[in-house]
């Protein structure tokens, strides 16, 4: 796989070590910080928990940055890292206080029979226990394109990969989460 010509840079930058490794690190923080937030977000629903974990990504990805070996996207490299870093940080959280700290992110409206026995927090968990059974690259698509509603064409960019893979990633990616909750509802 090519690795994206600005992420070469990058890293090439960072095997000079010194300043220079710093300053290609400010700039993967810049050109990456936002999404990793945002992905990290969407998972914790918590301003400060997804500070601590980021602050954790960043430290790992810093320390790791030198072992990456170019097998995949750069920034499939660091989602990788930050969905592992969130779900530890979230079992960790939740054995610590028991409780769930995920806050409800879809409102059910009054008159379906299957749905008015559900809470939004069910569904919330439902959502999330989905996508967490996807297969890596698939829930990386879902999370792009559904959280933080980026066009085929700047996932593409980012992960270096066809918008018709993408496209097929994002339709199996929603039906396995479509069966899943249909499943749970059907329970």
């Amino acid at each position: 796989m090519s690795i994206h010509p600005e992420d070469e840079s990058i890293l090439e930058l960072f095997e000079q070590g010194g300043t220079l490794a710093e300053k290609a690190f400010g700039q993967l923080v810049q050109k990456y910080g936002e999404s990793l937030y945002s992905q990290i977000r969407g998972l914790t629903r918590n301003h400060e928990h997804t500070n601590d974990v980021l602050q954790n990504v960043l430290i790992k990805v810093y320390q790791n940055l030198d072992k990456f070996k170019g097998d995949s996207a750069l920034y499939t490299w660091l989602y990788r890292i930050a969905r592992n870093e969130t779900l530890n940080f979230l079992d960790k959280e939740k054995r610590r206080t028991g409780v769930d700290i995920d806050e409800p992110i879809i409102e059910i409206i009054a008159g379906h029979s299957v749905l008015d026995g559900v809470s939004a927090e069910d569904i919330t968990n439902f959502l999330q226990e989905a996508i967490e059974t996807l297969p890596e690259k698939q829930a990386l698509v879902f999370q792009l394109k559904y959280f933080e509603d980026l066009k085929y064409s700047e996932i593409s960019s980012r992960l270096n990969t066809s918008e018709g893979a993408l496209k097929a990633s994002f339709h199996h990616a929603k039906q396995k989460i479509e069966d899943f909750v249909l499943n749970k509802l059907n329970q």
